[in-house]
């Protein structure tokens, strides 16, 4: 699948390097931006507790 992603892209090694990096920046900015702040809304688990179990 990487094998694939890499021969899809354009360019020398060194394009292909710049354009995955920004392509991974954009998925963690995109993650950190709409994913984690809608899960922290959705899943919001404030009974976490340690030690003594019911």
């Amino acid at each position: 699948m990487y094998r694939a992603f890499w021969r899809i892209l354009p360019g020398p090694v060194a394009v292909r390097v710049a354009i995955l990096a920004v392509l991974l920046a954009a998925v963690l900015v995109a993650l950190d931006l709409w994913v984690f702040p809608w899960m922290a809304a959705t899943f919001v688990n404030d009974q976490a507790t340690v030690g003594d179990a019911p």
